[in-house]
């Protein structure tokens, strides 16, 4: 077999893998309303792509405040978490393991998306930054609106954010999950204590690196405690910068971070990495740097392609790779690339924040039907 690491089994900190291919989280924007309900229509969605060793759900709101765009799923209703159940249901039936990605954008959002002023580290608006609504168009497209000047978080706010992230933890397991997934990247709110351009403060939350990562590990840990070491990973993007992020100083504080989170044994750290034609490579000595910090699983996600993750996988520089917009428009990815199968593109961008209709969402066809 051409790609023999990619389609090994996995055991990930006790949880075990049919294969490595894990499929990253995409938000979709297809949860019920009112009220951001996971559904049948995701739930067929994902049982389609439980071809993945594990699953990563879309981004998913802790509170109504941690939401930014419109139609993402939360994690702290009654409604919400029988509504995830219908879908742990149907991928752990197809044999395959999903984690859902706890989610609080902080300053990324808009009064128009949740109806309340955005909160953050520090009073920072995001410079060119956008969030989205669906205003009723009759096309379905998604409205994008500027982000909103957020409220600096008090000692109070930082507080309730971190139990925010463990109920919606706890939330998660009796929703069936297999574990959680923190989100700390792409310019939410973990990403913006990270970082000293977004974060301006002069407490304990702020000013050195020790200070900045201070909420990361604080959540991780309580979590961690929560649910179980082995169910919690955590996602960073040090190499990106878009939202407004970009720091000089964040590769040594994310590199602080995993020795942190290093200690505290969670299941995995998840790069997420930047997957546009001319992005940057995030370069080897970094991989290799986090690989003598961190000890267990480093996940890879970012528009590799098989031989790139098979590499990548036999330098044991990681344990997973990731792939997002493959699983999108190929359920049946792993498939497709072990008999080296023609690939489905996307059919009609529109559809990428469809806003509860299939088109595009659960109509991609499996090879067997083209």
């Amino acid at each position: 077999m051409k790609y023999q690491q990619l389609f090994q089994e996995y055991k990930l900190n006790g949880t075990q893998l049919k294969n490595r291919f894990l499929m990253a989280p995409m938000t979709r924007s297809r949860a019920s309303q009112p009220g951001d309900i996971p559904n049948t229509l995701m739930a067929e969605y994902y049982a389609q792509r439980s071809t993945a060793g594990i699953i990563i759900t879309e981004a998913t709101q802790v509170s109504l405040q941690g939401k930014g765009y419109a139609n993402t799923p939360g994690i702290y209703s009654k409604e919400q978490i029988e509504g995830w159940k219908l879908i742990t249901d149907a991928v752990h039936k197809n044999g395959s393991k999903i984690f859902l990605q706890l989610w609080h954008v902080g300053r990324v959002s808009s009064s128009k998306v949740n109806g309340l002023q955005p909160i953050a580290p520090s009073a920072l608006i995001a410079q060119n930054t956008s969030v989205y609504i669906f205003d009723g168009a009759l096309n379905g497209d998604a409205t994008f609106v500027p982000v909103e000047e957020p409220r600096e978080m008090n000692a109070a706010d930082i507080k309730t954010v971190i139990e925010e992230f463990v109920q919606g933890a706890r939330n998660a397991i009796e929703a069936g999950f297999d574990g959680v997934e923190i989100h700390g990247a792409n310019g939410y709110l973990i990403d913006q204590f990270l970082r000293s351009n977004s974060n301006k403060r002069s407490d304990e939350y702020g000013g050195t690196k020790e200070n900045r990562i201070r909420l990361l590990i604080e959540i991780s840990k309580a979590v961690a405690d929560a649910i179980g070491k082995g169910k919690t990973g955590i996602r960073l993007s040090p190499f990106i910068s878009f939202k407004d992020m970009n720091d000089p100083e964040i590769l040594e504080t994310i590199m602080l971070a995993a020795a942190e989170l290093n200690k505290l044994d969670v299941a995995y750290i998840h790069l997420c990495e930047a997957d546009w034609d001319d992005a940057p490579q995030i370069p080897i000595d970094f991989r290799i740097k986090l690989r003598d910090t961190f000890k267990n699983a480093i996940i890879a996600t970012g528009n590799k392609t098989p031989d790139e993750g098979e590499k990548l996988l036999q330098d044991h520089l990681v344990d997973l790779i990731g792939f997002g917009r493959k699983f999108l428009t190929n359920p049946d990815y792993p498939a497709r690339v072990q008999q080296n199968l023609i690939l489905n593109e996307i059919s009609d961008n529109h559809t990428l924040f469809g806003g509860g209709k299939a088109r595009g969402y659960t109509d991609y066809p499996f090879f067997e039907a083209n």
